[in-house]
């Protein structure tokens, strides 16, 4: 079954296909915040579309970040560390590229996967 969450005329913010959670890019709401802020923001709604499919930031498997200039990188990933379950680390991506909208500074997409079908996770080497 497909479940598309948060409608908007272009997109589904949130796509359900079986065990599996895809996400549109989040991005912040208030554009005057700076590249931490607004990473903040976009986290926190990855949480909340997380939450709402039963799954959270320890069951992500894959993000791809977009930075409208690269050098907000370290500004962005010291967010990003205080975020990011350690003992579940996702597989990432970090590029930048030009924003649909100027104020935006950074965009968060993520593939994850609901708490049942995770099974057990292992860290690897």
């Amino acid at each position: 079954m497909i479940i598309r969450r948060e409608l908007e005329p272009l997109l589904a913010n949130v796509v359900e296909a079986g065990d599996m959670i895809f996400t549109a890019g989040c991005i912040a709401d208030d554009e005057s915040l700076d590249v931490g802020g607004q990473t903040r923001q976009a986290l926190g709604d990855l949480d909340r579309w997380l939450a709402m499919c039963g799954s959270d930031r320890s069951h992500v498997l894959q993000v791809v970040i977009w930075l409208s200039d690269i050098r907000f990188r370290d500004a962005m990933n010291a967010v990003w560390l205080e975020w990011v379950d350690p003992a579940n680390l996702p597989a990432r991506a970090c590029i930048e590229a030009r924003m649909a909208t100027p104020g935006c500074l950074v965009e968060i997409m993520a593939i994850a996967v609901k708490p049942a079908a995770g099974g057990k996770q292992k860290a690897g080497s």
